[in-house]
């Protein structure tokens, strides 16, 4: 197996067998956005783990009863969360930098 889990390597029918979803529910996720695979020359889909396992959580939420559209908007808040998060890291390494800061104890507040 890869190490990095979004290069696409799955073709649709390897994907449907992998997370035991129909070719053509596939490709209506697809063309609903809520799974984006890449494309060869042929226009063929070639899916990564990555997508495998978005695939899976689709199908998961979709069994649970969560419509399609409030399946594609849980995913747009899950990004955004990601992408929240992604910022408060980079902010929180900002706010503990190792950038020197000089005291002078001779000089007082208001003086």
């Amino acid at each position: 197996m890869f190490d990095d889990d979004t290069i696409p390597v799955y073709a649709i029918s390897v994907a449907a067998q992998l997370t035991d979803l129909h070719p053509q529910t596939l490709r209506q996720y697809d063309k609903l956005g809520l799974v984006s695979p890449q494309r060869t020359n042929g226009r063929n889909r070639l899916y990564s783990a990555r997508d495998i396992a978005r695939l899976r959580e689709v199908a998961d939420l979709s069994a649970a009863g969560v419509s399609l559209e409030g399946i594609r908007r849980v995913l747009q808040l899950q990004a955004e969360v990601e992408r929240l998060r992604d910022e408060l890291q980079a902010f929180t390494r900002e706010k503990h930098s190792t950038a020197l800061v000089l005291w002078n104890p001779s000089r007082r507040r208001g003086a």
